[in-house]
């Protein structure tokens, strides 16, 4: 998905949004109300799998890799429906749209 349409989407559903960067990514801008859940880290399939497997989960990461993987993990988790932000953070930034330091 777009960052325009995930943009909107994100504003209008009581979604979970999960940054799947690493912290001092997340520290240098994220996307407003975004729960930090580093790819990387060992315990990131453990981490996810206690959010809320009903809601839509939207992910994103720096370019688009990393949330590809992590939603493949979360859909085989039993999420019903995760999207990923295309082009990650860096096409959200280029849309000129806003994120939180």
């Amino acid at each position: 998905m777009g960052p325009k349409e995930f943009s909107e989407k994100i504003m209008a559903d009581s979604t979970l949004l999960v940054d799947v960067r690493t912290p001092e990514e997340y520290k240098e801008g994220h996307l407003k109300g975004a729960l930090l859940i580093n790819y990387h880290d060992s315990t990131f399939a453990q981490q996810v799998a206690k959010l809320d497997k009903n809601k839509t989960a939207y992910v994103y990461c720096r370019s688009g890799k990393r949330s590809a993987a992590a939603q493949e993990i979360m859909l085989k988790q039993g999420f019903q429906n995760v999207i990923n932000l295309d082009g990650g953070i860096l096409a959200w930034e280029k849309a000129a749209l806003p994120v939180e330091k």
